[in-house]
């Protein structure tokens, strides 16, 4: 399966997608609570997939997808968005983006976005 890196400013999103995730067979090997902190551990930890989240403190969603494709053109990130933010979705597919994921998170759908992207 596949390892992980979870950017998101809320520690309950992460602790939800880490769970799922984890039970889906995937390994969690890092988390971040902001773009910035995404970027660092992105080039840190090299992971097969990145979720993250478009609005952030410090760096958002959309500066920290850009920053990671700086570093790798061929990155797989999953932008988890909010169902109301349907306007980030354009500019995350521009900057790269390789998929989303609508808060709340419904498993089935999750696993069946991860195994997509991977």
């Amino acid at each position: 399966m596949a390892t992980i890196l979870l950017v998101d400013d809320s520690k309950t999103t992460r602790k939800i997608l880490k769970n799922l995730l984890e039970d889906a067979g995937h390994t969690i090997i890092g988390e971040a609570s902001n773009g910035y902190e995404g970027i660092q551990k992105y080039k840190e930890l090299k992971p097969d997939l990145t979720t993250m989240d478009i609005i952030m403190p410090t760096l958002d969603g959309i500066e920290s997808l850009k920053g990671i494709m700086k570093l790798n053109p061929k990155a797989k990130v999953v932008m988890v968005a909010a169902e109301e933010q349907p306007s980030y979705f354009v500019d995350a597919v521009k900057c790269g983006a390789t998929e989303f994921i609508v808060k709340p998170f419904n498993p089935e759908t999750l696993n069946i976005i991860i195994d997509k992207v991977l």
